[in-house]
């Protein structure tokens, strides 16, 4: 009977509503509208006349005390005063009470501002604590409760850079109860989705249909850590089907401060999908954008070599000499361009980072310049490998007390670990002796000179580029902690941190060679932006998301680790614009260990050497400028300097015949692979499985 009463407080919480006075804002596009007890009755899409609304509570907010966490307070509980005030509505609370276990009034005050911009709707809040031995620490607003989802419309996340959901509430419902034991999951699920952490890539997610949707964007330039809110509450029927989306933000304020935040956007939107990027492009070119031009080789580059010379259990795959050798003749069999040099050092790849000193039983500097040297003139371009953020337990570097005072310490005070566990032939390795890691915090002066240090040893060591793994996103699991106070503070701010080393390392790199590049690992939006190339994993279903919103920036695919699915995963990298990551089996081998894939990918590096002013430095544009009439022929454009790249490919058994308009364009010429037909005027092409057409048009004059 309990568990009832609770659910039907949940239900009731978001089904509040009130039937007094509206107040509303609206141009030609957008309408929005708040009721006398502050909760959202119209959030309309004035063009198509969806309205998303459900009628409840824009906020709640948690808060912590010394004997209790976490205790919510529902903003539909709450006597919020709301009003017009000029252009915008004014929702204003004071004197709270908690939902449950905390008695009497709340020292806490909240202003949520609404305003219109033509084509978004602005939340704006502004929270205060004044109640001694309290610490707020989550204000979720603006929400959507028991968002009205329009038959069609899916999910779209950032996650590694692009996720398209099908089922919406189905999946938050699935997500949220795969580890019930740790979450109240009896009144939500929950699906946990947080930027930068994660792989969440950008700041912003959408529900999206053919024609239009609603777009969510925390467009905060200060780069904090926000939830993307996506919950089911039960029905009266206990089943979760009730959607509620939102943004979550973390104040952490203590009595006697104050937090302000203007950054979340919620845009009912017109058109596809593309219109969610457009939205956030915006943003970040009005706001934040700054990138370098990168050196030409890697604009050029179409795939790279990833090996591991010696592994952390003392193996060795390859040495120094191979690299001028095996590994140089084996990258012109498939008309790669570089090699990522992983596990060059004298210990081996993931062991005593960050003492990365040369093999001095291979000869040490002298040797390995020798053979970056040897490598490069004959045409290859080598980057050298260092982690950005792991110091080995074991090293010489935090045996010798050099990471006191460096590294990531959780909330009790103890230093944050990282464990990897690779194995070699036995099972006792990776079970029992694994490699333990405590993570540097890149704020500190010290860390930041020992990173801008490695690009002198790059450079020594003759290598046109300088590697950073793991800096191209924020730790999912760790966060540095204050424990300075009444209460344990989190750095919520940690892509601010390694964007200023990245930033300034960029820099580093430009002023020792204009032909010196930097690369990193992972996907996120700012900090591949001080990167010349990301190493990712570009086979996601939706990572056309991110190459839209971000065509300059240069990824890879990842994972093609083996012999099998060649072709479709190979193709998608050429429909996507990826480069080829080439790991065989997980960068222990080289690719004429798997003759199938070293054959197909010499087919296709030609195909992008052909057309490399479009497929590799042209701008990656999805579907503009043409339409298909085959939804089942994937079709992905480029365009640059007046000309325009198709490139399509097919996954059905059966062949495939598609017609094309490319209105304002001219057929030029073709280049195809495998099963193919191409008509003279380039409007008809023709596809068995798995074969793949690049369609070149000039525009008319």
């Amino acid at each position: 009977m309990i568990r009832k009463m609770t659910v039907w407080l949940f239900s009731l919480l978001m089904t509040a509503g009130s039937l007094g006075a509206q107040e509303r804002l609206a141009n030609d596009r957008i309408a929005i509208s708040v009721d006398a007890k502050g909760n959202l009755t119209e959030l309309k899409n004035l063009v198509t006349g969806t309205d998303y609304a459900g009628s409840g509570a824009l906020w709640r907010l948690y808060f912590d005390t010394s004997g209790q966490s976490e205790v919510q307070v529902s903003g539909a509980l709450q006597a919020n005063s709301v009003e017009r005030k000029g252009d915008a509505i004014v929702i204003s609370c004071s004197g709270m009470k908690a939902d449950s276990r905390i008695e009497g009034t709340l020292n806490f005050s909240l202003t949520l501002t609404i305003t219109l911009e033509e084509d978004k709707v602005r939340f704006a809040s502004a929270l205060a604590n004044n109640e001694p031995h309290t610490i707020i620490r989550e204000l979720q607003y603006p929400l959507v409760g028991d968002l009205a989802l329009p038959e069609g419309h899916k999910l779209l996340t950032t996650y590694g850079g692009g996720q398209l959901i099908d089922n919406v509430k189905r999946d938050i419902a699935e997500e949220g109860i795969k580890n019930p034991y740790m979450t109240p999951a009896q009144y939500f699920r929950q699906k946990p989705l947080e930027y930068p952490r994660g792989a969440v890539a950008a700041n912003c997610f959408a529900l999206v249909g053919d024609k239009e949707g609603l777009y969510f964007g925390s467009h905060d330039s200060s780069f904090v850590n926000t939830g993307h809110g996506l919950r089911v509450y039960p029905s009266a029927t206990g089943v979760f089907d009730r959607l509620e989306c939102g943004f979550y933000k973390y104040p952490n304020i203590v009595s006697g401060e104050s937090w302000e935040c203007d950054a979340n956007v919620i845009a009912p939107y017109s058109g596809s999908w593309t219109e969610t990027s457009r939205l956030y492009r915006r943003w970040v070119d009005a706001t934040w954008w700054d990138r370098r031009e990168p050196p030409q080789w890697v604009q050029e580059m179409k795939s790279w070599q990833r090996v591991i010379f010696k592994h952390q259990y003392g193996e060795y795959f390859f040495h120094y000499n191979d690299l001028p050798g095996r590994i140089l003749n084996v990258e012109k069999s498939v008309d790669s361009d570089a090699v990522l040099i992983f596990g060059w050092w004298n210990d081996g790849m993931d062991n005593s980072n960050p003492d990365y000193f040369t093999d001095a039983s291979q000869g040490g500097d002298e040797a390995l310049k020798n053979a970056i040297t040897r490598y490069q003139n004959a045409g290859g371009r080598a980057a050298l490998y260092f982690n950005g953020k792991l110091i080995d337990r074991k090293s010489r570097f935090y045996r010798s007390g050099n990471a006191q005072n460096l590294t990531f310490t959780g909330n009790d005070g103890a230093e944050s670990i990282e464990n990897y566990k690779f194995t070699s032939f036995g099972s006792f390795l990776g079970k029992y002796n694994y490699r333990n890691f405590v993570i540097a915090n890149t704020r500190e002066p010290r860390w930041q000179e020992l990173m801008l240090s490695w690009i002198d040893k790059a450079a020594s060591l003759g290598a046109s580029s300088i590697f950073y793994d793991q800096m191209g996103s924020v730790e999912s699991s760790a966060v540095n902690w204050d424990l300075s106070g009444e209460f344990p503070i989190p750095d919520l701010a940690p892509l601010t941190a390694k964007a200023d080393i990245l930033k300034k390392c960029r820099d580093k790199v430009i002023a020792t060679s204009q032909d010196m590049a930097m690369g990193a690992e992972h996907i996120t939006d700012l900090l591949c932006m001080y990167v010349d190339y990301t190493h990712g994993d570009g086979l996601l279903s939706m990572i056309d998301w991110f190459r839209y919103t971000f065509p300059e920036l240069i990824l890879s695919d990842r994972s093609i680790r083996d012999d099998t699915d060649i072709e479709r995963r190979v193709n998608l990298t050429v429909l996507k614009g990826l480069r080829n990551d080439i790991e065989i089996f997980r960068c222990r081998g080289l690719i004429d260990e798997t003759p199938h894939y070293q054959a197909y990918l010499a087919k296709v590096n030609a195909l992008k050497e052909r057309f490399s002013n479009l497929l590799l430095k042209g701008r990656f544009s999805y579907k503009d400028f043409f339409t298909s009439s085959n939804d089942k022929v994937e079709a992905r454009s480029f365009v640059k300097d007046g000309s325009l790249a198709i490139v399509l490919t097919s996954e059905e058994d059966k062949v495939q015949k598609t017609h094309l308009e490319v209105p304002g364009y001219k057929f030029r010429e073709c280049g195809t692979i495998g099963s193919a037909k191409v008509s003279r005027n380039g409007k008809k092409v023709s596809l068995g499985k798995h074969g793949l057409v690049v369609l070149v048009y000039d525009k008319e004059a």
